[in-house]
C-alpha cells in the first residue's frame, strides 16, 4: 500500500479531520460545537496519513509548556490519533509517531505526554505511565467540620483570568507535569458557560485560592481547583460544605497523595485510582541539561535504551558542581559503571512517578547500590499530577 504523509490545516481540512474524529472517538458534534472545535485545532500541529489519495490516519500535535520541578518545559502533547478501520493495523499510527517525534526534536520539546487508548500500544513506541489521579465521590457531610480558615469567600465572573492564572501557577509548581496555561487555554478548555467561580481570599484581601464547580442533580462537581496554601483550602472547603442543602456528594478528581482523606472527618468515602496519562522524554540530552537536579556531591552514568528512537539514546554523564550539574553525551559507553535503563524507566524516574530505588528493586535497573543512591540524591522529590486533558 502507497501512503505518504502531508501537513494538514484545521480549517481547510476539517471536513477531513473531524469525521474520522467522530468516528473513532464515537462522539457527535452540533454546528457550534465543530466550529468551536476547528478553532481549537489551529494551534495543533496535525499530520495525516495518506493511502491512494485518501485520508487513512492522522494525528494532532499540541505545542504545550509544562512545569517540571518548577520549571517550565516545551511539551509536544500527542492527541486526536485515529485511523479508519480499513486501515488499521498496518503500521500507519507508527510512521505518524515518529514523524511526530522527530518535530518535537526540531522544535525544542524535550518531552511529550499523551492520553492513551491503550497503555501497552504507546509503551512500545517509549511513552509509559506517569500520572494516576483519584476519583473522589464524598458525602457532603464529611465536609460539615470547623475548617478554621481565615478571609473569605467571593464569587467572580469568568472574564477575571488574570486572578485565577496566578492562584493556578502558584499551586502548579508545587506538581511535576502541570500545564503552563496561557490565556488561550483558559478560554477555550477551562471555563464554561455553565459554571460557577468561587475565589479564596486572605485578610490581606490576595486571592489564595478558587474552586470552578457545577452543582446539578444533588452533586457538587468540582471541575478545577487550586490553592496556594492550606488556609485557602480550608476555606474552599467550608464553601463547599455550605451547599449542604443543595447537594448530598461532592465530586472531586485529587493527586495520587492528596491529604483529602486526612482532612475528612470520615475517610470512608468511594475513591478510585485511575491511571491518566503517558510521557516521554523525546531529547535526552537537551532534557538532562535543563533538568532542576537537586544538589547532590556523587557523579552519575546513564545508559539509556530507546528502541523506537535509537538516536535519543545514549550514554550521558552526571557530574554535580555544587547547584549546578554538568551533563556530558558520551561517544564511547561503557557498562562497568552507572545505570542502564530504558527510555520509558527513565521518564518515570526524572518525572517523579517511580524512584530510582523502587524501580531497582523491582528488577527493572540494571545497576549496583552505589550509582542508585547518587541517582536518588540528584532527583528532587516532588508529586507528579495533571489536572488537564487533551
Amino acid at each position: 500500500m502507497k501512503t505518504e504523509i502531508r501537513m494538514l490545516e484545521a480549517q481547510r481540512d476539517q471536513d477531513m479531520i473531524f469525521p474520522l474524529s467522530q468516528f473513532a472517538f464515537q462522539y457527535e458534534l452540533s454546528k457550534e460545537e465543530l466550529e468551536k472545535k476547528v478553532k481549537e485545532a489551529e494551534r495543533h500541529v496535525i499530520w495525516g496519513m495518506f493511502a491512494a489519495g485518501e485520508l487513512a490516519a492522522k494525528t494532532h500535535l499540541l505545542p504545550l509548556s509544562v512545569y517540571i520541578h518548577g520549571k517550565a518545559f516545551d511539551m509536544g502533547g500527542v492527541s486526536s490519533v485515529a485511523t479508519w478501520p480499513e486501515y488499521r493495523r498496518n503500521g500507519l499510527v507508527k510512521q505518524l509517531l515518529k514523524t511526530a517525534l522527530d518535530h518535537m526534536r526540531q522544535h525544542g520539546q524535550t518531552i511529550s505526554f499523551l492520553f492513551p487508548f491503550s497503555f501497552g500500544f504507546y509503551r512500545r513506541y517509549g511513552w509509559e505511565l506517569v500520572f494516576s489521579d483519584v476519583e473522589c465521590d464524598i458525602p457532603i457531610t464529611t465536609f460539615k467540620k470547623q475548617w478554621g480558615g481565615s478571609g473569605y469567600i467571593r464569587r467572580i465572573q469568568q472574564d477575571d483570568i488574570r486572578t485565577l492564572e496566578d492562584v493556578y501557577n502558584t499551586y502548579a509548581k508545587q506538581y511535576t507535569g502541570m500545564l503552563k496555561r496561557d490565556e488561550r487555554w483558559w478560554r477555550e478548555r477551562i471555563l464554561k458557560d455553565n459554571q460557577h467561580i468561587a475565589v479564596a481570599y486572605d485578610e490581606a484581601d490576595r486571592a489564595i485560592g478558587y474552586v470552578i464547580y457545577t452543582v446539578k442533580k444533588e452533586t457538587f462537581t468540582v471541575r478545577d481547583i487550586a490553592f496556594t496554601n492550606n488556609n485557602a483550602r480550608k476555606l474552599l472547603y467550608h464553601f463547599i460544605s455550605q451547599h449542604d442543602s443543595m447537594a448530598e456528594k461532592v465530586k472531586m478528581t485529587v493527586p495520587e497523595n492528596d491529604p483529602i482523606v486526612l482532612h475528612a472527618e470520615d475517610p470512608r468515602f468511594e475513591q478510585k485510582i485511575n491511571p491518566y496519562f503517558m510521557a516521554r522524554i523525546v531529547d535526552v540530552h537537551n532534557f538532562l541539561k535543563d533538568y532542576p537536579f537537586a544538589p547532590a556531591t556523587k557523579n552519575v552514568t546513564l545508559n539509556v535504551q530507546d528502541d523506537f528512537l535509537p538516536e535519543n539514546g545514549g550514554t550521558f554523564q552526571l557530574n554535580p558542581n555544587g547547584d549546578h550539574v554538568k551533563v556530558t553525551a558520551v561517544s564511547a559507553p561503557t557498562k562497568e559503571m552507572g545505570i542502564t535503563c530504558t527510555i520509558q524507566q527513565l521518564t518515570m524516574m526524572l518525572l517523579g512517578f517511580k524512584r530510582p530505588g523502587e524501580l531497582s528493586a523491582a528488577g527493572l535497573l540494571e545497576a549496583d547500590a552505589n550509582p542508585i543512591e547518587a541517582l536518588e540524591e540528584l532527583i528532587p522529590r516532588q508529586q507528579p499530577y495533571l489536572a488537564d486533558f487533551f
